[in-house]
C-alpha cells in the first residue's frame, strides 16, 4: 500500500510533510536516518494528538535541499530493510 504524503511547507532549507494514515514508527526511523546526513540540521517527528497523523520536520544546512535529503534517507532505510529480509530468509532456510 502506498503512503499518502501531504507537503505542508517547503523552503530551500525546511520541509514539513504529513504522513496521512501512518503511525510514528516509520517517521521515527526516517528522522533518525536523516540525522546521519551532515547536511541535515534537524529531523524530528511531530504529532499533535496521539491518534493524529505524524508530521516530519526537516531543516538543512550548507545548501542541502530537504526533499533530496529525505529521499536519500528513505533509500538508505529501504536498503537496510532489504538486507534484513535477506538475512532473515537465510536463517529460515538454514
Amino acid at each position: 500500500m502506498a503512503m499518502k504524503l501531504k507537503l505542508l511547507e517547503l523552503t530551500d532549507d525546511r520541509a514539513r510533510i504529513l504522513f496521512e494514515g501512518e503511525g510514528i514508527t516509520y517517521v521515527n526511523a526516517l528522522a533518525a536516518e536523516l540525522l546521519n546526513d551532515p547536511g541535515v540540521d534537524v529531523a524530528q517527528h511531530r504529532q499533535v494528538f496521539r491518534f493524529a497523523d505524524p508530521e516530519l520536520v526537516v531543516t538543512t544546512i550548507g545548501g542541502r535541499h530537504p526533499l533530496p535529503a529525505i529521499t536519500d534517507a528513505a533509500k538508505r532505510l529501504s536498503g537496510t530493510a532489504s538486507e534484513l529480509l535477506r538475512q532473515m530468509e537465510a536463517l529460515e532456510a538454514a
